[in-house]
């Protein structure tokens, strides 16, 4: 059977704060895809949340970009936008940057991640959702999980994976997109992705099968809207097993907090914390940014689950560090690393302070230059 499994998240109203996600509003949004359902367009649907976003996850057969499937998920979001403003909970549909459907939601206000495969006689994957932070966090986790082969051991001794993966990365500046194939242009890869904030892994395929392994969101609202309207929090979803990595070589990147951009404001480095859904609400200043991960069986397009992954002991310590990694940032107050620098930072009040100040900087004399000589060199 071949199926689409589609991702779509927007932030449109916080309790209390940016902190989570009222419950009247993920009932508002499952009363549409139920009807959704009902009506045909959807096979099955699931409805969760990471911190203040509502993340749609449905199933279906019309293939990614779907018109009918994205106007669905725009309804879902309308309505629960209608109870957030009844609430008068923080920032009520701030994603949702247009007035009227057009086509899909893309370029729209949300993220969206999706992808269409043969249902295969196991077909396990699992739903990334993170929080106060941008598409880029998933850079590393993605190459440790495809690339590897000290995460993923599949990558050595497993036949299905030894040939290796091909990386889809997107310049999210100048918009483009190059593919490269590990472990051949391993190098290349991340002279790439080693910079996240321009470059982003979009998709990952099986070199062995073609077949789709993982996809991202790669929307950046403050490119959409052209001004600061909140973080990224982009979506992940991933394969596995098979001809794919397994699902302890999946989640083992999450072990490591790696630090991020986001938290307060979208304009602080912080570490990316695993958490359960207990634990999915931010806190300590509006963070640390945090990701939840939710496990499906794949059965004729019917959801089985999910299986709340993070929630798990195995991630305590993860936690634990990523705990001891945010008291470390935040001394560092308003200075960075903590702070992003000047041209990261999504909105700053810099501009404003040099208009305001412009009558009072001076200028320096400029250095004088000097003919650069060339050591002298000892060959062989």
């Amino acid at each position: 059977m071949r199926v689409t499994l589609s991702v779509i998240k927007a932030d449109i109203g916080g309790w209390v704060g940016h902190s989570g996600v009222h419950p009247d509003l993920l009932e508002a949004a499952r009363q549409v895809l139920e009807q959704g359902r009902q009506q045909g367009t959807l096979i099955d649907y699931h409805v969760a949340f990471c911190g203040d976003d509502v993340n749609l996850i449905m199933t279906h057969t019309q293939g990614v970009e779907s018109t009918e499937v994205h106007a669905l998920a725009w309804e879902a979001f309308q309505k629960a936008t209608a109870v957030a403003k009844q609430l008068k909970l923080y920032g009520a549909g701030q994603d949702l940057l247009v007035d009227a459907f057009s086509g899909n939601v893309r370029g729209m206000g949300p993220g969206v991640a999706e992808m269409e495969f043969e249902e295969r006689k196991s077909e396990p994957v699992i739903v990334f959702m993170a929080d106060k932070t941008s598409p880029g966090a998933w850079n590393l986790p993605l190459f440790r999980i495809f690339a590897d082969p000290f995460n993923t051991a599949g990558l050595v001794i497993a036949p299905t994976l030894h040939q290796g993966f091909r990386f889809e990365i997107h310049d999210v500046q100048e918009h483009k997109k190059i593919l490269l194939d590990a472990p051949e242009e391993m190098y290349d890869i991340l002279a790439f992705i080693g910079a996240p904030e321009r470059y982003n892994i979009k998709a990952v395929y099986s070199r062995a099968t073609g077949e789709i392994a993982a996809v991202t969101s790669t929307e950046r609202l403050s490119q959409v809207a052209g001004r600061y309207v909140g973080k990224d929090d982009p979506v992940m979803i991933v394969r596995a097993q098979s001809q794919f990595p397994s699902v302890g070589e999946v989640l083992e990147p999450f072990t490591f907090p790696h630090l991020v951009p986001g938290w307060m404001r979208g304009s602080h480095m912080g570490p990316l914390m695993p958490v359960g859904l207990n634990q999915a609400r931010t806190a300590r200043f509006d963070g640390p940014p945090r990701v939840v991960a939710l496990g499906f069986q794949i059965a004729e397009g019917r959801l089985v689950g999910p299986v709340d992954m993070f929630d798990n002991p195995a991630f305590d310590e993860a936690r634990r560090m990523a705990n001891q990694i945010a008291d470390y940032m935040r001394r560092h107050g308003p200075f960075e690393p903590h702070r992003l620098a000047l041209d990261e930072m999504e909105y700053t009040t810099l501009p404003d302070i040099l208009e305001r100040l412009a009558d009072r900087m001076e200028p320096l004399a400029a250095p004088e230059k000097v003919q650069a000589v060339a050591p002298e060199m000892d060959v062989d």
